[in-house]
């Protein structure tokens, strides 16, 4: 009898630079752009890029390379990629690899490292620091340092079951720079398994779908993880008849012109007592955090059914009565399944009774503060298509505008940087998400503070000749941080910026630049910008002309 063939990790192929081995390791995962700046340490990878058929996209910072690839993950449904060389650039895109650690959304960085064997002490090399990895673990959920050219692909795949798997989050990539240039046997390309959707515990969500339907005052909170549940949200919504209010990374999963939608209303006290006085309150794929309500979480007098990914937010903050840890999508289906089963439902008061009188006292509440965007986002809906993608800054104009009266529906996306709360997000964001989808309307909204944390990636836009409006509301500076320190009484202080002319500087990087005075004027600037080439700034004075 022959002897039985050998076990074992396949032989050894051609050797192959790090830099290749990294770029095929990427391509084979399904990845065709990246962001980044190219650098000393980093060019062996740049090498290879073009050969693998990866488009490289090179924002003027790496913190823009960061945001637009993230907003290229929320966009495209598929994990966003960023490319830095050594120390300062690594630290650059920190502020977004936290974001994207807030935001849940699948980010990998890349970047090179001090060689293999570089001694603790300092050198004096260039861009040396003292520990990336650490530095990385701290805003990351993996900052993992390879110590071989095949380990890279194994690297790679790890990340993108990661993705798959877990609670997407951002991930770094270390590769020591002289295993960039080193050739070695790397084996064939490892790639990270197809994973099927997890439903919840099948006895779980019959206890749940018994709390629902038996529920006299059920409501529903919707999160970012529920995106790719919209329809069996909507169908479990209107079939409980159950009003639905929805975090800022939940806008838009079901359609915010539904009279049983009441948008992204966290942060209303009129909804927050609502929320406490349900009897059930189902909540998908939401932290329930203070970052959504704007205070600490109410007490809540019912039960709560949590569906989620990550077992942790079972018990975190808010704990759930009845867990159902899975995929939002088949446990959703599951718990649709287990409805009509059970006996009818009593009588209910209207959910979109409820819905208009709530929407009425949260709009009174907020009047002061929102009323005088009201019309200028009026005149912007008028305009946009249904599936535009809008990305968001932490301005005010932004929280207190468009996040609770900008209406979108799940054909449309509202990108917003949550938790986190980073300024500068908008108009890098806005270009990774037109990368995603060129064909697409894509506007970034933004105050003239958060702008100027990013405004050289107009030049970026340019580059790309792509349409793409930028919609600046002009309050003089950081208007949040002035009305808090009105309100404790201090004297403002580092918050009045002096003016900058907005457009001429759009101009100046080779886009276009005006200035709408009126809704009818930001309409028609809009209607342009959408069919021009290239990056058009339109700012919108919030006070009289200085």
């Amino acid at each position: 009898m022959p002897a039985p063939a050998p076990s074992g990790p396949p032989a050894p192929t051609t050797p192959i630079t790090g830099g290749e081995a990294l770029v095929r390791a990427l391509a084979a995962h399904g990845v065709t752009r990246i962001f980044g700046i190219p650098g000393t340490h980093n060019l062996e990878i740049y090498r290879h890029l073009a050969t693998h058929r990866i488009e490289h996209i090179n924002p003027r910072h790496e913190q823009g390379a960061g945001y637009a690839a993230d907003a290229y993950a929320r966009t495209s449904g598929r994990p966003g990629v960023a490319l830095t060389t050594t120390g300062p650039a690594l630290l650059n895109i920190a502020a977004a690899v936290g974001q994207a650690y807030s935001d849940s959304v699948p980010l990998l960085v890349v970047s090179p490292g001090m060689p293999l064997r570089h001694p603790r002490q300092s050198t004096g090399l260039l861009h040396e620091t003292r520990s990336q990895t650490e530095a990385l673990r701290g805003v990351a959920a993996v900052s993992h340092r390879v110590s071989s050219v095949e380990e890279i692909g194994v690297a790679v795949a790890r990340a993108f079951t990661l993705f798959r798997t877990r609670r997407p989050r951002p991930v770094h990539i270390e590769v020591p720079l002289d295993l960039l240039t080193a050739a070695e046997p790397a084996g064939p390309v490892r790639t990270a398994p197809p994973v099927p959707p997890v439903a919840a515990d099948p006895r779980a969500v019959t206890e749940a779908a018994g709390a629902l339907w038996a529920a006299d005052r059920p409501g529903i909170v919707l999160g970012g993880g529920a995106r790719g549940a919209a329809a069996e949200c909507l169908r479990l919504a209107e079939l409980l008849d159950a009003p639905v209010v929805t975090s800022a990374n939940g806008k838009g999963i079901v359609p915010e012109s539904h009279p049983i939608a009441l948008g992204v209303s966290l942060h209303s006290p009129a909804v927050q007592r609502w929320l406490s006085e349900r009897d059930v309150v189902l909540a998908v794929g939401t932290e329930l955090a203070e970052s959504d309500l704007w205070m600490s979480p109410p007490v809540l007098g019912g039960t709560l059914v949590r569906v989620d990914l990550d077992p942790a937010q079972m018990y975190a903050g808010l704990p759930a009565a009845i867990p159902l840890v899975g995929d939002a999508r088949p446990t959703l289906d599951a718990l649709l399944a287990a409805l009509p089963a059970l006996p009818a439902p009593p009588g209910r008061t209207g959910a979109h009774r409820t819905v208009a009188a709530l929407r009425a006292e949260r709009d009174a509440g907020t009047r002061e503060l929102d009323g005088h965007l009201l019309p200028y986002l009026a005149a912007m809906r008028s305009v946009l298509p249904a599936d535009t993608v809008l990305t968001s800054d932490s301005a005010q104009c932004c929280y207190n505008g468009a996040l609770p009266h900008l209406p979108v529906g799940p054909e449309g996306r509202y990108l917003h940087p949550t938790g986190f709360g980073t300024l500068g997000y908008a108009l890098p964001a806005a270009i990774g998400a037109k990368a995603a989808d060129p064909d697409r309307p894509v506007v970034a909204l933004s105050g003239d503070g958060g702008l100027q944390f990013s405004v050289q990636e107009l030049a970026t836009a340019v580059q790309l000749g792509l349409p793409l409006p930028v919609v600046v509301f002009d309050n003089g500076g950081y208007g949040e941080i002035r009305d808090e320190m009105a309100a404790r009484g201090d004297h403002p202080t580092a918050v009045d910026l002096p003016p900058v002319d907005l457009p001429a500087l759009a101009r100046a990087y080779g886009g276009h630049g005006v200035r709408a005075d009126s809704p009818e004027a930001l309409a028609e600037a809009l209607r342009h910008a959408l069919d021009t080439q290239g990056p058009t700034l339109i700012t919108v004075p919030e006070e009289p002309s200085r």
